[in-house]
């Protein structure tokens, strides 16, 4: 099923150890590929002289995931920009003959005042945060075959209408408006469920990319809106949206951009997430997470520094968050978890190769077959 690692000399070794043959590795990673407008980023891989573009593809090769969620990828109609990167890695012996994204909600226009800045048509206007349609979207890479035609999109799903939401208000009105909550939809970019064919069994991704709890005011709609992203996927393992929860394995990945202890998101929401007893935390970590100064943001945080994925500024004065917790690989509980990591090397070649790529770390957990 898996190629050896021996195919990678040198690269592998360094971080990660190969799991057994009949095992799949599976991998979360914000790539931060998005550009500042529609084409770019099939211009900046087709080019192949962009180092962030060569530095995420080190990443993956290095990794060799079965199956990756990628987010922070710009999303063309016609997936030129996601065909051309699988065709990279290809070239890198890592085969992707399955590829799948759908339309996310970031640069979809509304015509509203979504961000109630008194204006109407920027980037925070749109569904989700975005310049030009499709900035910023999401897409899967996978060795196994996807089952399209049992995919559910929650992306559509109104905010208002998720069971339980909480809407902000200012001065006890909805904030920016009702009109504005009539419309505005729960997903920044998307919530997914992707079964994929392990041959014999099927594997399904829940897949989301949520909203910063941050650039916001006193009414914390930023904050509001990722806690609920993040409690879409507890509703739907409940039972309580419109259809029925997925029947068999599953793993919960993305960016949730909510770390369970630090930051200014709602973090008691994740803490409450990853308490389910449905599901398992692997706890993954990385030599880079641990061996990172805890100065500055850093010093003040309260989770463990190796299970960092992503390394932001750290300097108070500019209110920089430091490094957190925000990706995440979640097995249900069913699921035997071989291994699990953070990508992340605290020295070695492609210390710098993590840095170039994306201010995100892959995340990855190797599971055996269900």
């Amino acid at each position: 099923m898996r190629r050896p690692a021996a195919l990678v000399p040198g690269l592998l070794a360094l971080c990660l150890a190969a799991p057994a043959l009949a095992d799949i590795r599976v991998a979360s990673f914000n790539t931060d590929l998005s550009r500042k407008g529609p084409g770019l980023l099939l211009r900046d891989i087709l080019s192949g002289k962009d180092s962030q573009v060569a530095a995420v593809l080190d990443v993956i090769t290095a990794a060799r995931p079965d199956i990756i969620a990628l987010q922070g990828i710009d999303y063309d109609l016609d997936g030129l920009a996601l065909r051309v990167l699988a065709d990279r890695l290809r070239a890198r012996d890592l085969d992707y003959p399955h590829l799948f994204a759908l339309r996310p909600n970031t640069g979809l226009r509304t015509g509203l005042d979504l961000d109630g800045d008194g204006r109407v048509g920027g980037p925070g206007d749109a569904q989700g945060f975005g310049y030009f349609a499709g900035q910023d979207g999401m897409a899967i890479l996978s060795r196994f075959p996807v089952l399209t035609d049992r995919v559910r999109d929650f992306s559509a799903l109104v905010w208002r209408d998720l069971p339980g939401a909480t809407l902000p208000e200012m001065d006890g009105a909805p904030f920016p408006s009702a009109e504005a909550q009539a419309v505005q939809r729960l997903s920044t970019t998307g919530h997914w469920d992707v079964p994929v064919d392990l041959g014999g069994s099927v594997l399904h991704l829940l897949t989301f990319h949520a909203s910063p709890p941050v650039f916001d005011g006193p009414e914390d709609r930023n904050g509001l809106r990722n806690r609920d992203e993040l409690r879409l996927w507890t509703l739907y393992l409940d039972g309580a949206l419109d259809v029925a929860p997925p029947r068999g394995p599953f793993v919960v990945l993305g960016d949730a951009n909510l770390d369970p202890e630090d930051g200014d998101g709602r973090s008691a929401a994740m803490r409450a997430f990853l308490a389910d007893p449905r599901l398992t935390d692997p706890l993954p970590e990385s030599p880079g997470g641990a061996a990172a100064p805890q100065t500055g943001a850093n010093a003040a945080q309260r989770g463990e520094p190796a299970r960092d994925t992503a390394e932001w500024d750290d300097t108070p004065e500019d209110e920089a968050p430091g490094n957190l917790r925000v990706d995440y690989v979640l097995p249900s509980s069913g699921i035997e978890v071989i291994g699990a990591g953070v990508f992340w090397p605290a020295d070695g070649p492609l210390a710098e190769t993590v840095r170039t790529a994306s201010r995100h770390r892959l995340v990855w957990a190797d599971l055996a077959l269900p």
